[in-house]
């Protein structure tokens, strides 16, 4: 079976984004430790499970991103789940602003030592990487939880481009 080929039209990239902004869904940062112990994150909505006897988790990751070379460098990563109050948070991780780590509180995780964002997440996945897939301009990376903290919260929505809540 011989593959499609790739679409580069803008009028198709603009309609898969505006495609994949009409499906809502929550907000994460992923975080990770360089090889020089930095920290370094992003904001994702690119999260599954994949499997829950063991424990699994999915994320998709830019190839150009340093949190992807730090989930790279140090084998593990943190999924902190934001609740409706980490729109700054966000909003932080998804720009190119420099020392995002200082600007929020933070401290590192238990199993992995991935910054768990304290004050922005309503819950928390530690997990190692147990396989990693190139997919064009991204990484799926294939965690197993080794750890999980939860609070009661209502968690941070994104859909049509904009941070919404989902309250109980």
């Amino acid at each position: 079976m011989t593959a499609a080929p790739v679409s580069r039209d803008v009028t198709a990239v603009q309609g898969f984004r505006d495609l994949m902004s009409a499906f809502p869904t929550g907000v994460s940062v992923i975080t990770a430790l360089d090889a020089g112990g930095a920290p370094h994150g992003m904001t994702c909505t690119s999260l599954t499970s994949v499997a829950a006897d063991p424990p699994t988790l999915l994320v998709c990751l830019n190839l150009r991103s340093g949190t992807l070379t730090a989930v790279r460098d140090s084998g593990g990563f943190a999924v902190n789940l934001l609740h409706t109050n980490g729109k700054r948070a966000a909003e932080l991780f998804s720009s190119a602003a420099p020392e995002r780590f200082t600007r929020l509180p933070w401290r590192p995780s238990a199993q992995v030592g991935a910054p768990l964002l304290v004050e922005d997440a309503f819950a928390t996945a530690e997990c190692v990487v147990a396989g990693l897939h190139v997919v064009e301009d991204h990484a799926i990376v294939i965690g197993r939880v080794v750890d999980i903290g939860q609070r009661e919260d209502d968690p941070l929505l994104y859909g049509f481009r904009g941070f919404s809540s989902w309250e109980r």
